[in-house]
């Protein structure tokens, strides 16, 4: 079965438009609670829990939701605002049947998006969404509940203090965060209320922005896709470190004591690192990545006796992989970063505690740590296009793309790709000269332009 709702992140669009409208709520409450009483749940009414970040139109998603959930026979569990990976994490630790995450992560307020674990707060895999679409298309399929069948909803308000108690221990007890200063900006978004309270119990001194959210300024200028302000802040007060979390804080953006931003792949190098000289990894263990991973971290965690596996883009494709050869570790440049000692999904909080954990490990600031794991020059452009053609079957494109590969040979890479959630096509060339890379990104730009504007 083809899924047409569900991108590589769940269900996401214009709030109040297809497909992120109320009556799509409503039959996605309706065919997840079928679905996990019919297959999984052993109860009669399976519990689902369901979080949100801080737009305006996650009330009416959320109430939308929990109508279908109740009206299929299902108990229904509403957080608030809470981080994506709590809600992952709250989904296990209650033992609930399922959870649901509203949130368009780092998109602008005017979007939404629905995002769904299992029990054991994984994503589903591609198949099961696809059921699931089946089911909101066919709603014959679902039998009609009424009377004493039909289910109830109830807010907890504090459910967060199991996730904060849960990252704080995910962080050894032989270190705190005494001395640091740190800038944390949360984006006006779901991370705005844990993620000061988390850094402040652990002893930093932090400054906080991005925490006054009014449902309309989440990654509004601020959090990980705008760290300006972070970074005039990290300088001013001369911190030690910056965080930036995106709206829903499944991922980081880290600046060094220096304001620079230190890129996602130096980070992942890192936690490497680290973990191996704690023991955590041993030598043939295997860090996940995706076809956007840097050529450099590769080559990085090749001399340190790691392998390297790209997925495809998506964290839930990284957890896939790292569960079928038990990896412990995995991530996107982006800052989606996954521990799995500790987390199912991308933990931007967590991430950010454990770079500081590097710091006391090895008694040295971000910069050093980092300074030294190599990068290749990467060029990325997207490409606004009318239409998603499979690029095999475009010849301009692929003669373009011959030529590029014959003269990178082994020395970089190209990726073409479509955006899951946008009219975009992405190109990306990555190799030794940053000069070679800029013109042959800018050619294959061009012909995929040509070919699909």
């Amino acid at each position: 079965m083809d899924r047409k709702l569900f991108g590589t992140d769940g269900i996401r669009g214009k709030a109040n438009e297809f497909p992120m409208t109320c009556e799509v709520a409503t039959a996605l409450g309706r065919a997840v609670t079928h679905y996990f009483q019919k297959h999984k749940s052993v109860r009669k009414r399976p519990i689902i829990i369901v979080g949100k970040d801080t737009r305006l139109s996650c009330y009416m998603l959320e109430q939308a939701f929990a109508a279908g959930v109740c009206s299929q026979g299902g108990e229904v569990i509403l957080t608030g605002p809470l981080p994506t990976p709590a809600v992952a994490f709250v989904t296990k630790s209650m033992r609930a049947d399922a959870g649901v995450m509203i949130s368009a992560s780092h998109n602008k307020f005017t979007d939404n998006g629905i995002k769904i674990f299992d029990s054991k707060g994984n994503k589903l895999p591609d198949s099961v969404e696809a059921e699931l679409e089946n089911l909101i298309n066919k709603p014959e399929l679902l039998p009609a509940k009424h009377g004493g069948d039909l289910g109830r909803a109830e807010r907890l308000k504090e459910v967060f203090g199991r996730y904060v108690v849960h990252s704080k221990s995910a962080f050894p007890s032989i270190y705190d965060l005494e001395g640091l200063r740190i800038v944390l900006d949360c984006a006006n978004g779901a991370g705005y209320k844990v993620a000061p309270m988390i850094f402040n119990e652990l002893g930093a001194e932090t400054i906080s922005l991005g925490v006054t959210p009014n449902g309309k300024n989440i990654n509004f200028e601020c959090g990980s896709l705008y760290p300006q302000h972070a970074i005039s802040q990290v300088e001013k007060y001369r911190a030690d470190l910056g965080i930036c979390l995106d709206g829903d804080a499944d991922r980081v953006l880290i600046i060094d004591e220096k304001g620079k931003v230190i890129h996602g792949d130096r980070l992942i190098g890192l936690y490497a690192k680290l973990f191996l000289d704690q023991g955590i990894l041993k030598p043939g263990d295997e860090v996940v990545g995706t076809v956007m991973s840097n050529l450099g971290l590769e080559v990085y965690l090749k001399s340190l006796g790691l392998k390297f596996h790209r997925t495809q883009v998506g964290d839930r494709y990284i957890i896939e992989q790292m569960g079928k050869v038990n990896s412990l570790l995995g991530g996107e440049p982006s800052g989606h970063i996954i521990f799995k000692q500790y987390a199912t999904t991308g933990d931007g909080i967590l991430s950010a505690l454990k770079a500081i954990e590097a710091m006391r490990f090895y008694n040295k600031t971000l910069r050093a740590l980092t300074k030294d794991i190599p990068l290749y020059p990467q060029q990325l452009k997207n490409v606004a296009i009318s239409k998603k053609e499979p690029f095999k079957n475009i010849p301009s494109v692929q003669k373009a793309l011959k030529e590029v590969e014959k003269d990178l040979g082994d020395k970089g890479r190209v990726l073409l790709r479509y955006s899951g959630t946008e009219n975009l096509a992405r190109v990306m060339v990555e190799g030794e000269q940053e000069e070679v890379v800029k013109k042959h990104c800018d050619h294959l730009a061009q012909e995929v332009a040509n070919s699909l504007s």
